[in-house]
């Protein structure tokens, strides 16, 4: 068994390099396979298909191996909602948060980082913010967008008549990009950072089912689309996400830099139209902030 199992292993490896050498940036999966494979009973058997055109076989596949072998990112439909009681979605967001905190895929960031940047707010929320990575206030205290862009933030969601414990925040990354020789400042992550780390969004999207995802700056929307679009061409221009109206907007700390009144407005209009999708009331006073008299 085990010398089928390494020829079958070698072959659906060497298929993949085959596509990614061709271009190919994701493979779909079906949620049932997703399911099996996210159990965690190594060495019981399971149907997997062989790359084409050759049958399907059974094989012990050990999912931690398996996942290994995937060297790309899963693209997978959009998942059926489940339903849960509250102490069951509370009990695998916990589950969640138990593996996210202990994960060392990513040894580099593993080694440099003081914290994991789970997430925080209402697993229940109807809205939900995806941002890049963490900087070194979020690394330092565990959570995100707690610096100069975490208030600004919190100012923009307090703006729509929300509170910051009414949404969920998360990132693509939930460590801080090591930054080798440099005392501050931060890096964009790289692709293959983001296309590991995903997965932990996913699930958390996944728990959460919120209404309406918001992408907070270019990087949060390539990590989610898998591909760099300008955000000045794509930001107020609804996208779908795993099934979820998906709004990019620009990050506030491009607002930090950029303060004229025009860019605070676009931002403001992505927030509106987020409220709208959202059925929240919206008042005349809310309409008009950031327009000139």
């Amino acid at each position: 068994m085990s010398s089928v199992y390494d020829q079958l292993l070698d072959a659906t490896i060497q298929h993949l390099e085959d596509l990614k050498s061709r271009g190919t940036r994701s493979v779909a999966v079906s949620p049932d396979t997703l399911r099996a494979l996210a159990q965690p009973m190594a060495g019981v058997l399971r149907p997997v298909a062989a790359p084409p055109p050759g049958p399907a076989v059974a094989v012990r596949v050990p999912p931690a191996k398996a996942a290994a072998a995937l060297d790309l990112p899963v693209v997978s439909p959009q998942p059926a909602a489940v339903t849960r009681s509250a102490s069951e979605k509370a009990a695998a967001f916990e589950d969640l948060r138990r593996r996210a905190l202990a994960c060392v895929r990513c040894p580099q960031l593993a080694a440099a980082r003081k914290s994991v940047v789970f997430g925080v707010g209402n697993i229940d929320a109807e809205l939900m913010f995806v941002g890049e990575a963490p900087g070194a206030d979020e690394d330092a205290q565990g959570e995100p967008f707690v610096g100069r862009a975490g208030e600004l933030l919190t100012k923009i969601i307090l703006a729509t008549g929300l509170k910051r414990s009414d949404v969920y925040i998360g990132n693509i990354l939930k460590c801080r990009p090591d930054t080798p020789g440099q005392s501050s400042g931060n890096r964009k992550p790289t692709a293959e950072e983001m296309q590991t780390c995903i997965p932990y969004l996913h699930e958390q999207i996944d728990l959460i089912q919120p209404k309406v995802l918001v992408a907070l700056g270019a990087t949060a929307v390539e990590g989610l689309l898998g591909k760099p679009i300008g955000i000045t061409k794509l930001r107020g221009n609804w996208q779908t996400y795993r099934g979820i109206p998906l709004m990019p907007t620009y990050h506030p700390a491009y607002l930090l830099r950029n303060q004229a009144m025009s860019e605070k407005r676009k931002v403001w209009e992505d927030m509106l139209a987020v409220m709208e999708k959202l059925g929240m009331p919206i008042s005349e006073k809310q309409r008009g902030y950031f327009l000139r008299g």
